[in-house]
């Protein structure tokens, strides 16, 4: 089945397709599928350190090959949506992702087990995006809010069964496939998102003559993607050295060559790879600043975390992601609700979550300082719940009111320009994070001194999200 959307086609004329929601739970799924990866792979690496005998260096590329494909390319693979069809490459990334997964799981060698790692960030930087665009596509707008909720809370499910699954898995050694039933997990889960999007995901596109793939614009955003996410990824631990400075400073004359380059190719009447009056409007770059400051924050306090907990209280990777639970499930249980409680909170939703965060981080300072060496783990867990709930209230509405009013035809290009902020967003907080914890603890010669020193600066920079969720504050009923 298929309906083809052109630009001029207005909200009220679309048509509804009554199996939209069971849709959602298929892309759903494959989403699922590939946000757990980012998360299990960590608890795996010893296991594959001991049985391919890989180096750090190539450990690395394990890691990191994923998640900088996969930050390269969620906007090409969004625009790729937009211009040949949203179910053709949600498909294609799913069969690919499903495909390297197997791989993953019997590679017999370090090389080859990066190579297929990198395949997968391939697929899923081509499903990943038309999760989003299928919402904006195919929902109409008073529904939109509660699958935006739908999609933070598989988020949320995801960093749990990511930390614990895995952990979980590995001890199990069912099969006696030790680490390798992590990849191979996703078989199943794969063909079964596969199958039932071919029969229930509609097919949409942009409807132009001018509608073909920007290369030039592909070419110099991957490159200035790469140079930035590269040297945050690999250059961080191996102690910032001058090739990784070099390469940062680089990313910004690429990254004005690439807006220039894009301007001109829209005036000369072509479909560029990032329509630029995507940010006329102060409502998308606000947006995109709030989900850059909110998500760099949190994974840099997951980062923190998982070390004070490993390093400091010796607790063992399996018994720290069940500290995680606490807000994993508060996060998820926040998007759940948040359709609702948003329309009701009015303009002051987007403020409210945002102090929310800011209180959370404070409680987690305050009990990783005081309360833990007299009450042990509760006050800690009562922090992380109030910074999971305060992160599931701000994250839906805030992605709704970023990507509401985005044109058709630029759906699936605003989608990965959200996801790439996203995934840059997770890579410089621990990045940023990681360093003030380094030079603190240097200086103060007490790694405890240095988390919550780092806990600190989190929190005062948690108050920046009271301004850039300002242009984004109108009530969400409106």
């Amino acid at each position: 089945m298929e309906v083809n959307v052109s630009t001029s086609s207005g909200e009220g004329a679309q048509i509804l397709d009554p199996r939209r929601w069971l849709m959602l739970v298929v892309v759903l799924c494959a989403s699922l599928m590939s946000t757990i990866d980012e998360f299990i792979v960590n608890v795996a690496i010893p296991s594959i350190e001991r049985e391919l005998h890989t180096s750090f260096a190539e450990m690395q590329l394990v890691v990191a090959g994923y998640t900088l494909v996969y930050a390269v390319l969620l906007v090409t693979g969004g625009r790729l949506g937009d211009i040949y069809g949203r179910k053709r490459l949600f498909l294609l990334g799913v069969g690919l992702f499903t495909l390297s997964s197997a791989l993953c799981g019997f590679a017999p060698s370090p090389l080859l087990l990066i190579i297929f790692r990198i395949t997968k960030g391939v697929g899923a930087a081509m499903m990943a995006p038309q999760v989003v665009s299928f919402i904006q596509v195919g929902f109409a707008p008073a529904e939109r809010p509660t699958a935006f909720g739908m999609v933070s809370a598989v988020s949320g499910l995801a960093s749990v069964v990511g930390q614990v699954l895995g952990g979980f898995l590995i001890a199990a050694n069912l099969f006696g496939l030790g680490w390798r039933i992590i990849f191979l997990v996703n078989v199943p889960i794969g063909l079964v998102a596969l199958l039932a999007g071919m029969l229930l995901i509609r097919e949409s596109r942009v409807e132009t003559e001018q509608a073909s793939l920007d290369y030039g614009g592909v070419a110099l955003l991957s490159i200035t993607l790469f140079l930035f996410v590269f040297p945050i990824v690999i250059g961080g631990e191996a102690g910032w050295p001058l090739w990784s400075i070099l390469c940062l400073l680089l990313s910004i004359p690429f990254m004005l060559v690439f807006l220039v380059y894009e301007y001109r190719r829209k005036k000369r009447g072509k479909l560029p790879l990032v329509s630029l009056s995507l940010f006329r409007s102060l409502r998308f770059p606000s947006g995109l600043i709030t989900v850059l400051l909110s998500s760099s924050l949190f994974s840099g306090l997951l980062f923190l975390l998982a070390f004070y907990l490993q390093t400091m209280l010796h607790f063992t990777p399996l018994l720290s992601g069940f500290v995680f639970m606490a807000s994993s499930i508060s996060f998820i249980l926040a998007s759940s609700l948040s359709p609702r409680v948003t329309p009701r909170l009015g303009v002051l939703a987007l403020p409210l979550a945002a102090v929310l965060v800011t209180v959370s981080y404070l409680l987690t300072v305050l009990a990783a300082q005081f309360f833990v060496p007299m009450w042990g783990m509760t006050p800690l867990l009562v922090g992380l719940f109030f910074l999971g709930s305060g992160m599931g209230l701000l994250v839906t509405p805030l992605m709704h009111r970023t990507l509401e009013g985005i044109g058709i035809d630029d759906v699936g290009s605003a989608s990965g320009i959200y996801m790439t902020v996203m995934q840059l967003a997770a890579a410089l907080g621990v990045a940023v994070i990681g360093m003030i914890f380094s030079l603190w603890t240097a200086n103060t010669g007490s790694p405890l001194a240095g988390f919550v020193g780092s806990l600190i600066v989190t929190t005062i920079l948690s108050l920046l999200l009271l301004i850039t969720v300002f242009p984004l504050r109108r009530s969400l009923t409106q």
